[in-house]
């Protein structure tokens, strides 16, 4: 790869980098062209975007992204390293566990979610569970709606007790 071409390589990852909240970094190493295309496959049908990075390049990358930190990246790149890019943070955790049923990488190297770094394969059950923007809306109405109905059913039964209470008052006094 000549000069330029590298050049515009480490641009074209920087603004990859720089667009994306979600990036995993993998270690497929090893893996058969079948099993890597499998994954490829995988990823593409989940709305990943894979792809194999030099780590000189991606470091290069890393370093011109303004505004996000991913100094605590740095120390995984070695060996091979394929880099994933996801709009769901556990979306490509779920897939590696996954395709882990029946081979036994990739290995996850680290991960840049929302400005948190996670680094090493021992991360995979934490960002296996996480959850995404609209569960955790979902979640957030669902725990503020659950008082006001409870008030709601309170000043509803109240209101009928109340009645209640007024009109046997009423047939007493007649």
């Amino acid at each position: 790869m000549r000069r330029e071409e590298k050049a515009k390589y480490i641009d074209n990852l920087a603004a990859e980098l720089q667009a994306s909240t979600i990036v995993y970094l993998t270690d497929t190493a090893n893996l058969t062209v079948e099993t890597v295309n499998t994954l490829r496959r995988r990823c593409f049908q989940a709305n990943i975007k894979m792809r194999v990075v030099k780590n000189a390049l991606l470091q290069k990358a890393m370093d011109k992204v303004e505004g996000k930190n991913y100094s605590g990246l740095s120390g995984v790149l070695k060996g091979s390293t394929s880099i994933m890019f996801s709009e769901v943070a556990n979306a490509p955790a779920k897939l590696i566990q996954d395709f882990r049923k029946k081979s036994d990488k990739p290995l996850l190297k680290g991960a840049y979610i929302d400005e948190a770094i996670f680094v090493g394969d021992n991360q995979l059950m934490v960002l296996e569970a996480l959850k995404s923007k609209e569960e955790l809306i979902g979640e957030i109405i669902g725990l503020l709606q659950s008082p006001a109905k409870n008030v709601l059913s309170g000043l509803k039964g109240a209101g009928s007790k109340i009645a209640g209470i007024l009109k046997t008052l009423e047939e007493r006094g007649k």
